[in-house]
């Protein structure tokens, strides 16, 4: 049996100083093979150990601490080869550096260990940054650190700035760390699920990651989460300092936390066969670490908002009225607002949110501040106190509601609620002046119906004059513009292509008002003799004027002008002629209808004789109806007209009565096929 042993340690020597030998040679090499040197390492290695080895042979120990001495180089020139390809993104180095340890039968152990050093060193850098007593450079009494920093976490006085400088330096370095080590620890992992050993085609990732078992990414992205999560509660809970430049600072934070995620995303993902480090559910992970300074940074907008709201419209005074340097601020503050997070579209709406509720409690001041009551709606008079009051509200509204509907152009839906609750209040402190004023011309209007268009020849006295309500009428609108709107409506120079202000708006609906008004009861004039006609075209002139200089260019008041210009030569046609004219396709039926009854006997009643109306209830029931349901109430006096000829044995009917019939068929023609259609 000893001549057996010492035959088997004998050749087991021979094969350990052979392999010596050999890595004698390749050791001694000007550039050395280190996958070769791994592979003879590992080999003398398992040799020498073990039952049966070549323990307490002198020379032989001493061969094989030369061995692992050998060994030990070639695992520092390897992981030198693995840490320079890792880190430099270097493929080929990492591979090799790979091969030499799963030469060695190091590999997995290596890996954990290079791995948990990355980890290890992105939660330092994260712990670093919070590190109170490492912020900045300089002098501290007794009581302060090394950057002027109280041990309490409050800067010494006077240094905050240097100190929060270097919070956001320190935070920037940290960002660019975790970059550098999450890419680096995939292109680790990269390579790992790429490469296998050429002699026994295993793939090097099956040796390092068993089933179940977390990748190398993922074991280093949590710790590092986790880390930035404890240090942002830190940061939060105990630090006013770090929490004040955080929270005002939060779209900075942000930023940099997006832009670490999203370098990391350009960096490893699109790679085929490879997953990307981060996934969208581990990248939601570390924003959710920033949620607690988020809340606090849109609850500071919201108050930096309302308060400046609540200085402009303070509840305790409701007479004042903001100047325009204070609706400048507003706007200017929620600019500043919208520019500090516009980089992020999903951070712009969260501060857009908190935009509308500020724009709510604008509006809902404002309107505590609007003047109603009689003082509001007085036309006759100089503009009082209180309508200036109201024109200011009006113009600032309008202002600060323009100026932020041009900063979210693209995000305008956000916003729409509260600017058009804004508008509203604007609309709402002239609208019941304009009302007002609207009733005023419309009183005017009706004492046609006091004048008398039926007279024969004319009268000298009217002849170059207009009618008395006319001369009312006019005399109101020069008097609303001079008092009103000279204050109301913007100078040309001030107002930009394509935009209309409220009070434009107002007017020209007002002015488009008058005009159908004054025609519809114009057509009711009954009767209406050639010079009563020509005195009514005086009077439409003198509207036509007045409004267009006074109120609003007519030309630009589409279908309502056109109808009053058709309107005045079809007084004068024929009754023959009426209906092929091209003239009546600017005039509402009910309009010729009306007319008609100026030309037609005096048995044929008109709805409002039938009725036994008012021409200010006829004209109110008007306000209410379809063209269709007012032919049903001519219909019916044309009805009673015909039953009254017919019982009087008469076979002729007035030539206005077939052409009524005819454009009242056409309405419901009409009526009938839209509805069809």
């Amino acid at each position: 049996m000893n001549l057996n042993n010492t035959i088997e340690v004998l050749d087991l020597s021979i094969r350990i100083l052979r392999l010596g030998r050999k890595l004698r040679d390749v050791m001694g090499e000007e550039r050395l093979d280190l996958l070769k040197a791994a592979q003879i390492c590992s080999e003398m290695m398992g040799r020498g150990r073990g039952e049966g080895g070549v323990e307490g042979v002198e020379v032989m120990e001493e061969e094989m601490r030369w061995a692992r001495e050998a060994a030990e180089r070639v695992r520092e020139e390897g992981m030198k080869v693995l840490e320079r390809g890792v880190l430099g993104l270097n493929q080929a180095e990492v591979g090799s550096g790979l091969q030499v340890f799963y030469n060695l039968g190091e590999l997995k152990e290596t890996v954990e260990g290079l791995v948990k050093k990355y980890r290890d060193l992105g939660v330092k850098s994260i712990e670093s940054v919070f590190d109170m007593k490492m912020i900045g450079a300089g002098g501290g009494g007794s009581g302060y650190g090394p950057g002027g920093v109280q041990r309490s976490g409050m800067p010494q006085i006077g240094s905050g700035a240097k100190a929060k400088e270097a919070l956001w330096q320190r935070m920037g370095a940290c960002m660019d760390q975790l970059h550098l080590l999450v890419v680096a620890v995939w292109h680790l992992q990269r390579v790992l699920s790429k490469k296998r050993d050429p002699l026994t085609h295993v793939l090097l990732l099956d040796e390092v990651i068993q089933d179940g078992d977390p990748m190398l990414t993922d074991r280093i992205w949590y710790s590092f989460v986790e880390a930035f999560s404890s240090q942002m509660k830190s940061a939060f809970t105990v630090s006013s300092f770090v929490k004040e430049i955080l929270t005002t600072g939060y779209p900075k934070l942000y930023s940099m936390v997006d832009n670490l995620l999203e370098r990391i995303s350009r960096d490893t993902e699109n790679v085929k066969g490879v997953l990307p480090a981060v996934s969208s559910d581990k990248k939601a992970q570390m924003l959710a670490a920033i949620d607690i300074f988020q809340t606090s940074f849109l609850a500071l907008c919201l108050g930096r908002l309302s308060d400046l709201v609540n200085s402009v419209f303070p509840m305790s005074s409701r007479g004042s009225v903001p100047s325009k340097d204070h609706v400048s601020k507003i706007v200017l503050r929620i600019q500043e607002e919208i520019e500090a997070v516009q980089f992020d579209s999903q951070l712009t709406l969260l501060v857009l949110r908190e935009i509308g509720k500020v724009l709510q409690l604008l509006a809902e001041r404002a309107e505590y501040q609007i003047s109603t009551g009689p003082e509001a709606r007085q036309i006759t008079g100089p503009a009082t106190a209180a309508q200036l009051k109201n024109f200011a509200l009006c113009q600032h509204l309008q202002e600060i509601h323009a100026r932020v509907s041009s900063l979210i152009s693209g995000a305008s839906d956000m916003l729409f609620t509260p600017l058009d609750a804004l508008y509203g209040v604007a609309y709402v402190s002239v609208q019941s002046l304009f009302e007002a004023m609207l009733e005023r011309l419309k009183s005017c209007i009706l004492q046609i119906h006091d004048q008398n268009f039926g007279t024969i020849g004319i009268d000298s006295a009217m002849e170059n004059n207009a009618s008395p309500y006319m001369d009312e009428l006019q005399k109101h609108i020069l008097h609303f513009r001079s008092e009103f709107l000279s204050r109301l409506l913007p100078s040309s120079s001030s107002t930009s292509a394509g935009t209309e202000t409220i009070c434009t708006k107002l007017t020209r609906n007002m002015a488009s008002m008058v005009l159908m008004f004054f025609m519809r009861h114009a057509s009711l004039v009954r009767p209406l003799s050639e010079s009563g006609k020509l005195r009514m075209a005086r009077d439409m002139a003198e509207l036509e004027l007045a409004v267009g200089q006074n109120l609003f260019p007519v030309e630009q008041l589409g279908a309502h002008y056109r109808a009053l210009r058709a309107f005045r030569p079809v007084i004068f046609l024929e009754t023959s002629q009426l209906e092929s004219s091209p003239l009546l396709q600017d005039l509402p039926p009910s309009v010729i209808l009306h007319h008609l009854y100026s030309r037609g006997p005096d048995e044929l009643l008109s709805p409002i004789q039938r009725n036994n109306l008012t021409p200010l209830r006829y004209s109110m029931w008007l306000d209410s109806q379809r063209e269709d349901q007012i032919w049903k109430g001519i219909k019916a006096t044309l009805d009673d007209y015909a039953a009254l000829v017919r019982a009087r044995g008469d076979k002729e009917f007035s030539p206005v009565y077939p052409i009524m019939l005819r454009i009242g068929s056409a309405i419901s023609e009409n009526l009938a096929y839209s509805r069809n259609s």
